[in-house]
């Protein structure tokens, strides 16, 4: 038995549900569970879990623990962190709200914009922290940069289009581990299956659906539909040549 644990958000579920509901056949005995992704970081540097969802910008801290697997990623262009702002205001920014200390998208927020002042909270609270006050700026991740016209708020700036114009690479943002005490030939297999979950979800996108709706903050299919497509691609059956490359880059500076 090992235990999962990824995010609730719908390209997690896109990806995990052939594997979590069993459309496609194995022998894994899976205990599941959802954590929000600051939640699945500090998991991992206590070694709670088995397989589960990271940051990659924590993926140095838990090398000695956990391997990455070469499926599951959320990695791509024009995928990355949206830092914003209420519309209409101007001046410094000092304090931001972030996903997590140990997040890729605090990671990013310190490259480009170093000597603010962090305020970590719950992603899906982010957007409305911003809109009240309680932060200058904060920085959207999953369904929030999709949604956030909607409220009171303005870009400020696009993290992974800076990432992009810095590096020409794409963007690293999440990844799946397995710990390393897991036997080499269980890990394989667990890799190929991942990668076999993604290619059925491909193929077979509306059957997700339910499961992706039960766990998603945003409901709405057309926010799912682009969610899904912006952090589920080919990176996420294989991370390849230029995806690895990637990796090592956004990793060997964390």
């Amino acid at each position: 038995k090992l235990s999962l644990h990824i995010s609730p958000c719908p390209n997690d579920t896109f990806v995990f549900d052939a594997i979590i509901n069993r459309r496609i056949d194995h022998n894994f005995d899976l205990d599941v569970e959802y954590k929000d992704i600051e939640e699945l970081n500090l998991g991992v540097l206590s070694g709670v879990a088995d397989i589960s969802k990271i940051s990659y910008s924590v993926y140095p801290k838990i090398a000695h623990q956990y391997r990455l697997l070469d499926s599951g990623s959320a990695l791509g262009r024009g995928n990355g962190q949206l830092l914003v702002r209420r519309k209409g205001e101007c001046g410094k920014i000092h304090t931001v709200a972030t996903p997590g200390l140990n997040t890729t998208a605090n990671a990013l927020l310190m490259r480009y914009f170093p000597g603010v002042e962090v305020v970590p909270m719950l992603f899906s609270t982010i957007a409305e922290a911003v809109e009240r006050g309680v932060t200058d700026a904060g920085v959207l991740i999953h369904e929030g940069r999709f949604v956030y016209e909607r409220r009171n708020l303005e870009l400020v700036a696009d993290l992974g289009k800076l990432w992009e114009e810095e590096t020409a690479l794409p963007l690293p943002l999440g990844a799946i581990v397995i710990k390393r005490d897991v036997d080499d030939a269980v890990r394989e297999q667990f890799e190929q299956l991942l990668a076999d979950s993604v290619r059925y979800a491909f193929a077979n996108s509306d059957v997700s659906r339910p499961f992706v709706k039960e766990h998603a903050q945003e409901l709405e299919d057309d926010v799912i539909d682009k969610h899904i497509a912006l952090f589920v691609n080919q990176y996420t059956i294989s991370l390849g040549k230029e995806g690895s490359e990637a990796v090592r880059r956004l990793i060997g500076e964390c």
